[in-house]
């Protein structure tokens, strides 16, 4: 085979290859009927975010009482949930941006359904805040507006940065999910018949028309927003974990807190994506696009973070230990022999020795495995909120305050619903909206240089 006849074969193989990939991943939008299991998926969802409704409206007329909060504990599950799905969110930020600026290309066939995540995790967390306080229809007091009502905000709070934090966090997420998304929307408007949705994709892909000038200028934005994303990766759960490190609590005045959270949540936040990623990349066929060796780099991800999480918490006893501090000695002592032993074991098991698995390749290579151990990560990243924060509250300075603290089913409910917000916002998105960045997938491989060395 001659040089020039090898170069029209490397051409066509790519133009096959990126044909490949705009219809599958437009297929999926562009289809008439549901899929059957798709239906299932949502009607179980919407169930299930019946039950935040039905939960919400008992709290807004009875109060906050319908929960197991009491004087000692505050919190509980409402916090704990907040902490919980922010750290969830975290995963979408970092492939996008962080991994982006490390020109990692694995990052492309789960980018875009990993913001997505972020978007919706961050929904669910904002949520919990704003019905903790018992007034929510008073919820922008929250924000930091000085004079408002003859209030100050107090800025040297924690509570007050997290305002500023989760928002910024949010936005720019949403920004970055969007900005990636224009491109795309531009192909599956010039793909569509339809005059509606002609007009719907072309308002939502702000008139663009791929030139060279607009994809220059569409990459050095891409690579500022990416820039100003990174820090936040960082700082939200850092300023999420000041909300403990400030407090003179036994178990929460500590230091390591901020880099113990950032691991932490970067830990749940792939281990949800591998949960979302793997049914949903056989249910619609894209195995050739979020392929093993994708899975298997975010498993070496949830290993490295793991392994950080459990090196925290021997730190976190060490400390306790050298400090010779008796309220934080008995604090530590109380987690692993107290009445809530069985949560923080529950926690050690499932964040410790679970992500250990990942160490073997036939683990990392196993789908079904993979699903199965990411579950009970994001069990344990739940129990380890739990932990830090009931422990504590439950068993304070004075042993007169002590109580167990028993979450009621209005706790439950809550909690299962907010699972039901998320899926049924995720599941819209994977149906209605491309879920891979046809574009990146396209650049990143190996055809996008074909028959370059022949020029």
């Amino acid at each position: 085979m001659t040089s020039e006849e090898k170069h029209k074969q490397e051409v066509a193989d790519a133009r096959e290859y990126f044909k490949g990939i705009t219809d599958t991943v437009c297929g999926v939008v562009e289809a008439k009927e549901h899929p059957t299991w798709w239906l299932i998926a949502l009607a179980a969802a919407i169930s299930v975010l019946g039950l935040l409704v039905i939960s919400l409206y008992m709290l807004f007329t009875q109060g906050v009482g319908i929960w197991g909060n009491n004087n000692g504990e505050a919190w509980a599950w409402p916090i704990v949930n907040f902490v919980f799905w922010v750290g969830i969110g975290h995963a979408g930020t970092l492939i996008s941006a962080v991994l982006f600026l490390m020109r990692q290309k694995w990052r492309t066939s789960i980018n875009r359904a990993a913001e997505a995540m972020t978007i919706f995790a961050v929904m669910c967390a904002g949520l919990f805040p704003v019905i903790h306080t018992g007034r929510p229809w008073l919820a922008y007091w929250l924000m930091p507006i000085p004079g408002d009502m003859g209030l100050w905000p107090q800025f040297r709070s924690p509570l007050a940065w997290d305002v500023f934090a989760v928002s910024t966090y949010a936005t720019v997420s949403i920004l970055f999910w969007y900005m990636g998304l224009v491109p795309d929307f531009a192909t599956l408007r010039d793909r569509t018949k339809s005059k509606v949705k002609h007009t719907i994709y072309g308002m939502l892909s702000l008139g663009w028309r791929g030139s060279a000038r607009a994809w220059h200028r569409y990459e050095r934005a891409y690579l500022i927003m990416a820039a100003l994303a990174t820090p936040l990766v960082f700082s939200v759960h850092s300023i999420v974990s000041f909300d403990f490190a400030v407090g003179q609590l036994p178990g929460w005045h500590t230091t390591i807190f901020p880099p113990y959270f950032v691991a932490g949540a970067v830990f749940s936040g792939f281990a949800m994506v591998l949960t979302l990623m793997i049914p949903a990349r056989k249910l619609f066929k894209m195995e050739h696009i979020i392929t093993d060796l994708h899975v298997e780099n975010m498993t070496k991800v949830i290993l490295a973070t793991g392994s950080m999480v459990g090196f925290a918490y021997a730190i976190e006893f060490f400390i306790a230990w050298y400090s010779g501090n008796a309220y934080e000695g008995f604090t530590f002592k109380n987690r692993a022999f107290g009445p809530f032993a069985w949560a923080y074991w529950t926690m050690i098991f499932c964040n410790v020795v679970v992500p250990q698995f990942f160490w073997f390749k036939k683990v990392r290579t196993n789908v079904f495995i993979i699903f199965g151990l990411c579950l009970l990560v994001n069990v344990g990243m739940w129990f380890e909120r739990f932990v830090i924060i009931v422990t504590s509250l439950s068993r304070t300075f004075m042993p007169g305050s002590w109580h167990y603290y028993s979450p009621t089913l209005f706790d439950a409910t809550t909690f299962l619903g907010s699972f039901g917000l998320f899926f049924t916002l995720f599941l819209l998105f994977l149906r209605f909206m491309p879920m891979i960045a046809m574009f990146e997938v396209k650049g990143a491989s190996h055809h996008a240089h074909a028959g370059v060395k022949h020029h």
